[in-house]
Formats: structure tokens, sequence, C-alpha cells
């Protein structure tokens, strides 16, 4: 029993992680009680339980003894075959040569050492859990997470299968067999599950050298509770089931928690680039995040780490196919399917009896086929094998109850003494025998109707294949032909271009493609046989594990040069990583830098800067205009307003500052006083590019709803935060490429910002602004020693490039205090950071009030400055 109630959970669930300790006990977990030795990993049983020594438990905080090449794959379930021994005393393991798990092994390099983490799939008395736990470790390096039964069923049953699993296929709770409430006590559930499992890796875990790879949507939220504990732990994610849409998505009422869990990954794995782009798109839609994709590689910015995407579907294992190929069982199965389908054409299905599979869909599908191409019936066969369902409910009695019942009537209809047009076996078969069925088929048909992977038809492919020198269809060294029917639906589907792609929910057109599969000739089945098996053959299991350790290693590369530290609460919980001299700007240490300057520039941008970006009155507070004036009235001081706003904006909200100079527009206007007329600093003066640019522009707003344009004396703007994210961010990559290309020959640059595209004359920058004011300071006899440059978007990324070589360029001082300094912990070429406007606003008026006790009297003439 769980020594904390459910409802304590609700913490936990919410965001409180201290809602349960990392400590085994009375909620049925256990400690490890030794270090992981290296023993042979042979299959072995424990038939008799003997008290050990367990003086110390493996945790991370033990020195390993490891080496420094180790993997731990952390699965639901470890793949492990386990009986009970006789009388029920002791236990047999073997392992389970199906599991994914053990399967991805032989992709890894040899001398990595792999490390299982999963649970087993019986339960385990608490009594007997502490030596089974070590027999598995020290036999199989298998490390069992024992959850306690009714926390399991609620866990792997009714979150799981009940909630994300028809979520993640597509099917909202709408049905009558499905509530409509969302069980906040299930997710407890799946969280205190997550829990355990971090338990058992945490306990054998070495952070600094160990790769961690977990899978599948059971294991979402276990990267929050890992990264929490190791900020530089090296983990990867790979998502066995679809991604859905996020419109899909969204429905779930905790959406943000799985997404940021996983987030706080390194790299995330999906089967194909719709998933991936479903995922993307809830990332932009839900968090806010950007991603982009540069070289091949897709990354997602998230607090300065880059959380790379994989896309690599998953492929067979080859060795075990073939291997079985071999066996005299499959040899001996093999004859009498060949007896007992003499003269028949074969169709074979093979598929999970759960509600996604469309098996009886494909079923109508093939007595379409009959009923309107009379030619085949008594010659064409299905043969539906359906694998034990790995849920329950009634949906799949009814789903049974649906299969059965369209066999009978299919059967009634077409079949005679010696011909029964459709075969349902609903029972497990073993691995020969499924092959032996592969390789008297005509045709494999696969109509889920949504499906993450399914590797039916590429075992298909190669038992069609066999063996160089064995046996196939008649001959030995018989050409291969094979033919496929699959649904669009389906994660393997876009990898085999020579197949038939078909919408299972289209019946008809189904039975087409099935009569179709079967009627083309040898020739047409050879060719669509040899193009896929290239395919599989190359890309099986092991170049699947090969290619994702490998950017999984890539994605880490860099975490041991960046400085990492942990903010947030419960799944709100991220790392930000920086650069080493990234840091936040110490307002002590400025004081002090800025009281020993004697002459100081200081360069302030506008909007996320000085005032909020979300704030609707734009116009600045009284204090800022009480600062600004303070700073301005210090006559060490030539303070600078570098925004990209329109000059007559920025003129009537600081009119108050009389000795504030202002850039607008980038710096294509500046003024050093209110008193002083505006320059234009840009030799270019001539806007016919505007006529070009214009009309594309208003072209994009006017598809674009949410978007509109803003047209500046020397620049034009679009503005799409008010659109849909994802068309947004679609229209303004468009309208970059189609702007770049109508103004190639214009002297213009075209750039894309923060929800912005804009446009306007070449060498204007902020950068530009800086260098200028600087230049003038030095010509004027009063070189700065005191620089500041605070600003939060990529406009001002200009100014803190610029002021990096100031030095070398002899515009400052040798002895210069240099503070570029953005808004927000993200990555930029500033050397100092505040967190937000308000951090700002603090900072400058401790300068102020600096400037302001040691104030000069105002009738002494501020030096004048070359401009």
């Amino acid at each position: 029993m769980m020594s904390r109630s459910y409802t304590n959970l609700l913490d936990l669930a919410s965001g409180n992680f201290s809602a349960l300790s990392l400590g085994g006990g009375s909620d049925g977990s256990c400690r490890l009680r030794r270090r992981m030795p290296r023993t042979m990993t042979v299959p072995g049983s424990l038939c008799s339980l003997e008290e050990e020594d367990r003086d110390y438990s493996v945790s991370s905080d033990v020195p390993s003894s490891f080496s420094q090449d180790r993997i731990i794959i952390v699965a639901n379930q470890l793949p492990l075959r386990v009986f009970r021994g006789p009388e029920d005393r002791g236990w047999s393991f073997s392992w389970d040569e199906d599991a994914l798990p053990l399967q991805l092994k032989c992709g890894l390099p040899d001398d990595m050492e792999v490390l299982y983490v999963g649970s087993l799939c019986v339960p385990v008395d608490a009594e007997e859990q502490d030596e089974v736990a070590q027999t598995l470790l020290e036999r199989f390096r298998c490390v069992p997470a024992f959850l306690p039964a009714d926390v399991n069923d609620r866990f792997y049953h009714c979150f799981c299968k009940h909630a994300l699993w028809p979520l993640f296929h597509y099917m909202l709770p709408f049905s009558d067999n499905v509530s409509t409430h969302f069980d906040r006590g299930l997710w407890e559930s799946y969280v205190l599950a997550n829990k355990i499992f971090s338990q058992r890796v945490i306990e054998v875990l070495n952070p600094e050298d160990d790769y961690v790879w977990i899978h599948d949507y059971h294991l979402m939220a276990l990267p929050t509770f890992l990264r929490r504990r190791f900020n530089r732990l090296r983990m990867g994610f790979f998502l066995h089931c679809p991604f859905p849409s996020s419109e899909i998505y969204r429905t779930l009422p905790v959406r943000e928690e799985i997404l940021k869990a996983l987030l706080n990954c390194d790299l995330i794995g999906f089967h194909t680039f719709d998933y991936a782009r479903h995922f993307l798109s809830c990332c932009s839609r839900m968090l806010g995040l950007e991603y982009q994709s540069k070289r091949g590689y897709i990354g997602v910015d998230y607090f300065g780490r880059t959380v790379g995407i994989k896309i690599m579907p998953i492929g067979v294992h080859m060795g075990q196919l073939q291997s079985v190929l071999r066996l005299p069982d499959k040899d001996h199965r093999l004859d009498d399917l060949r007896r007992q389908f003499d003269g028949k054409t074969v169709l074979l299905g093979v598929d999970d009896l759960d509600i996604f599979k469309g098996i009886n869909l494909k079923i109508l599908a093939f007595e379409q086929m009959l009923q309107l191409h009379p030619e085949w019936r008594g010659r064409a066969v299905l043969v539906q094998i359906a694998n034990p369902a790995r849920g329950r409910g009634k949906e799949l009695e009814s789903i049974q109850g649906e299969i059965v019942e369209s066999c009978e009537r299919i059967n009634n209809a077409f079949g005679n003494a010696g011909y029964t047009p459709v075969i349902y076996i609903d029972r497990p078969i073993p691995l020969a025998e499924r092959i032996a069925f592969y390789t008297i088929a005509e045709c494999v048909v696969v109509t889920a109707v949504r499906d993450g992977m399914n590797l039916t038809p590429y075992e298909y492919i190669v038992c069609r294949q066999g063996i160089t020198g064995g046996f196939f269809i008649s001959e030995p060294e018989s050409p291969r032909k094979s033919m496929l029917v699959v649904s669009e639906f389906i994660g393997c589907s876009p990898s085999l271009s020579g197949a038939i792609r078909v919408n299972p929910w289209n019946v008809e057109s189904t039975g087409e493609a099935m009569n179709e599969a079967i009627s083309l000739s040898d020739t047409e089945k050879q060719l669509r046989h040899d193009k896929h098996y290239k395919y599989v053959s190359t890309h099986d299991v092991g170049f699947w594990s090969k290619s994702f350790l490998h950017d999984l290693e890539r994605c880490c590369r860099d975490h041991s040069r960046k400085r990492c530290w942990g903010i947030g609460l419960g799944f709100g919980f991220r790392v930000v990583a920086l650069d080493p001299n990234f840091r936040k700007l110490n307002v002590d240490g400025i004081v002090s830098a800025y009281e020993n300057a004697k002459s100081r520039a200081i360069f302030l941008d506008y909007d996320g800067t000085l005032v909020l970006p979300t704030a609707i009155d734009k116009k600045p507070s009284g204090e800022i205009i009480r600062i600004v004036n303070l700073l301005c009235a210090d006559n060490k001081n030539v303070v600078f307003l570098v925004s990209g706003r329109r000059r007559d904006s920025l003129e009537k909200w600081f009119l108050p500052c009389q000795k504030l100079g202002i850039a607008a527009e980038h710096g294509y206007f500046m003024r050093w006083t209110s008193d002083e007329e505006w320059e234009v600093c840009c030799q270019n003066t001539d806007f016919g590019w505007m006529l070009m640019a214009e009309p594309v522009m208003k072209l994009y707003t006017e598809s674009t709803d949410g978007s509109y344009m803003e047209t500046k004396e020397s620049a034009l703007v679009w503005h799409h935060q008010d659109a849909d994210p994802g068309f947004g961010s679609a229209q303004a990559k468009e309208m970059l490429d189609h702007l770049e290309s109508v103004l190639a020959n214009e002297p213009v640059s075209v750039k894309s910002g923060q929800f912005i595209v804009e446009v306007k004359p070449q060498g204007v920058s902020k950068g530009s602004v800086a260098e200028k004011i600087l230049s003038s300071m030095v010509k004027g006899g009063r070189q700065a020693d005191f620089v500041l440059c605070i600003g939060d978007d990529r406009s001002d990324e200009d100014m803190f490039e610029g002021i990096t070589d100031m030095v070398t360029r002899n515009l400052v001082s040798p002895y210069t205090s240099l503070f570029g300094c953005t808004v927000g912990q993200k990555p930029s070429k500033a050397k100092y950071y505040l967190d937000d406007t308000s951090d700002v606003v603090n900072m400058l008026r401790a300068l102020a009030e600096s400037s302001e006790k040691s104030s000069l009297p105002t009738d002494i003439p501020k030096p004048e400055i070359s401009q």
C-alpha cells in the first residue's frame, strides 16, 4: 500500500515535487542494494531467495565504476519474459527477443553498456521485490520499477489506455463509452508512476557519463523528474505512437505540463514528419516557442537550450527475422499452409486487436471485392490474425463482436465445403508461424485508421525476400515479389512508395485496391518488392538506434560549455542554459562602475525594455520620464533612446526630456536634444522601393487574418503577432522570400523579427547609431569610459555586437566598462541580462539616484559633442 493518499498528490501533479520523498518503502518501491556489477547477461532463474548484505544502495551520489560509454534505456516494461516457479515459489526470467528495447541494442556500439529500467509484466510481492531486483540487475542489467497494483491500474489501464492512447489516435471523449470528464486523480497516478520510474533511474545513474533514452507515451512526465535532479543529463525521448494535431492535443487539460516535460529532453524523436510537425505546432501555439531548421536539423529554442527534433521511422530486426527464417519449425508450418491454401491467393492481415486497427473495415473491403469481382470467389482468401488486445473495455468487446459477425456473414454468402473466404485467427501465434503466413501471402493488407508505425509490412517484405540459397514460394532462386495495401494513416506509409495507399474508411476503394494488388503482373510485383526490400534492409532497427544515439550525442555536445541552472516549480521547471560569460547584471556592480566613470554613453531601447511588450498603453510612465531626466541632467552622460518607432511618437512621448537624444526608426532619424533638428543618417533618400514593396505586403495583410502593415517614413513593417501562430509564421517566411525577390536590386534590407517582417534602407541599424554617437564623443574630446546598452529583441543585437570591438577601434577608453544587457534570459550577444522591464527600471533608477546625489550645479554648461 502507498504511504500517502492520492489526495496528497494534488500538489505533485500540479507542480509540487516534494509531495513524495525519493526513498523507497511502503509505496511498494525498493532501493537497489548494490552497485551494478559486470556480469554475464544470460537467461536465469530465481527459485530460492537468500538474504544478502545490503549495507549501501546504488545512487548517483556513489562514485561510479562503470565505463564512460553507457546508456540507460527506460520503457514501460522490461524486455523480459517472466514466469512463476513451481508451486508459486521463485521466479524464472529470460529475454523477450521481440521487445524493442532489446532489439535496438544491435545498433549501439559494441563496447557500450546497456542498462534497462522498466516494470515487470506480472506483480511481485513486496517481500520478494528486493531479491528479484538484485537478480535482474546482476544477470540481465535490468532495474525493475515495482508499481503498486492500484497505481499501475490507474496509471496504465486508466490514464494511458483510456485518456492518452485514444487522444493521441484522434479520438475525442464524445462517445458513450468514453468518459467526458477528465479525472485528475488518474493524472496524479500517472505522475506518481513516472516518479517511481525516476527513482529507479536515479539509483543507477552516473549523470556525468550516462545517456538516458526514454520510450513512448507512458513516460512523458519522466524527463522533468530527471532534469530537475541533473541539469546536464544527456537525455532523449522517442514517441512510438502518433502525435495528434494541435486541434486535438489542445483538448487535453494537462497539455502544457506534458509539452514542458518533453522539452526537458535534449532530443525528441518521432516516426514521421507529420507527428513532428504537430508537436512543433503545439509548442508554437501553446508555449510561444519558435523552431528553426539548420543544415538538416530541426531545433526548438527553449530557455537557451536547443531541443533537437528527430524524424526517423523505426525498422525491423533483420538478424532476428533471418534467424527465424532458418528454423525447421517454420518450414514445417510452411508446408502445412501451402497444402491448406493450394490454388488459392492469400491476402493477409496481422493486427493487434484494438479500436484503431480497422480490422472490420478490412473485412468489409474484402467482401466488397468479392461482390464486384466474382472471379475471385473460390480463389481469394483473407487470413486475418488478431493479436491479443493490450487494453480492455467495452469498445474492444464491441469491435470483436463486429469482426466475428462480418466473418460469419461473408463465409455464409461466398463459402462452400472446400472454400472459406475469411479465416479469422484470434489467438497469439509464435513468430515462426507468423513468418510462415507472411511467406505464402500474395499481399498484406493494413487498414489501421491511425497507427504510430506498424512494422507488419516491413516483416512481410523481409519474409518474402527469404534467404539467398534458401526457400521461397516454389523455387529457391525464383524472383521475389510482394504487394502491399496500406492505410495512409500509418507511420510506415510514407516510406513504402511502391504500396497501394488507401483511405481505410472508403471500403469501396480499399476493395478495389485489394483487387489491383493481386491482379498486377509478376514483373510489377517484383519491381515494387525490390524497391521496398532495399529500403527495409538498410533502415532496420539497428540503423534507427544508431542514428538516434548519434543525434543525441550531437545535441548534448555543448553541455559542458554552458552554464545551466533550473528555475520554476513542478512541470513549469526548466533548465536555463547560457554562455559562461553571460550573467545577470548586478546593480551594485554597475552603480560602482557608473560612479567611477568620467564620461558615459547610455543607449536605451523602448518597447520591451522601458515598457512591457504586451502593454496596451505604450506611453512612458511618469517614473520613467523622471529617471530619464535625472540621467540626462548629469553632465557626464550622453543618453540616447534608440528605437524602431516613428519619430513623431517618440518626440511626443518624451517631450519633457529636453536633453534626451533620440534615434528613431532604428537610427534613420537622429537628434541630440529637443532643441535641435532631426538629421537623416542615411545617404539613400530614394524611397521608390516602397511602391514595389507596399503591394506585396498588402497582399499578405489581406490574406492573413489578424495581421497589419505599418508605414513609417523610412520603412515598411508587417506585424503578425495577432494572427494564427502557425499561419502567421508561414506567411512571414513566404513574404520574406517574396520581398527579397522583388527588391533584389534595390538598396534595402529585408529582415524578419519577433512577429514582424521589415523593409528598411541598407546601412540603417542600431549598431550604426551606437558607433556614430561614440565617434562623435571622441571627436568632442570626451571618450567614453562607461557604455551601457539595453534592449530586448533582435534589432538590439547589432548594438551588443558593435560595442564589443569599440576598444580595439579606439572609440572608447581602453579601461571602459562595457555593459551590453538584454532583457530576459535568452541567448544573446550581450554579456548581461535583466529579467524584465521592472528590473531595467530599478537599475536605471539606481543610476539616476547616484547622479542626483553627485549632481553638478545646473548653471555649469554641458561639454559640447561633435555631431
